[in-house]
């Protein structure tokens, strides 16, 4: 369980397949409060945490992970937001965030407005948005304003704009989409 309020960016240092898998090593911060089997929001997708040396720190992704997220699209030097896992006792900043990534989506168009930034993100699936709602792009827990069918915008302040990942997204980038919970149990139980 995450709140979507990113700690960090964390730098991937090393890709490594094996398989259909790929081990991912990052560098972070927090490395060395970290420990093996724990959970880290990597760009809003849970992996587990596998091994640690120094700084650095490797999680490994399977297939299904690699086909519904961007981080087959990493290299060496990509920055990712990162987030461990919610203390049960502390302030839920952001909203209720899973660490499942639904969908990817495509940056459709990024507008500089006079000190924020708004993005709007097209989707290929069912689930919806609403304005006013939740949504965590790459792992941030954001609120939605325009929402249309399958296409949303968000607004970006300076602070989350230069301290996430979200100063490195243009227009064609691919980014990580998990809608609300909530909201996916209500389209669930309208259907």
């Amino acid at each position: 369980m995450f709140t979507g309020i990113i700690e960090q960016l964390g730098v991937v240092k090393a890709i490594k397949k094996e398989g259909e898998n790929i081990h991912f090593t990052l560098e972070a911060d927090f490395t060395q409060e970290l420990k093996i089997d724990q959970s880290v929001a990597h760009n809003g997708c849970c992996l587990t945490v596998v091994n640690i040396n120094g700084q650095q720190y490797t999680v490994t992704a399977i297939q299904e992970t690699l086909n519904k997220t961007n981080l087959a699209t990493w290299k060496v030097g990509t920055k990712v937001n990162l987030e461990r896992c919610m203390i049960m006792n502390g302030r839920l900043d952001g909203h209720i965030v899973q660490g499942h990534v639904d969908t990817t989506a495509t940056c459709m168009g990024k507008e500089n407005q006079d000190g924020s930034w708004k993005f709007t993100f097209e989707y290929n699936s069912n689930d919806v948005t609403v304005e006013k709602g939740s949504v965590t792009i790459n792992g941030t827990s954001l609120t939605v304003v325009d929402s249309k069918e399958k296409q949303f915008s968000v607004h970006i302040i300076p602070y989350t704009y230069e301290f996430t990942n979200f100063h490195q997204i243009e227009v064609g980038s691919t980014v990580n989409l998990e809608f609300d919970i909530i909201g996916k149990y209500v389209a669930k139980m309208m259907r």
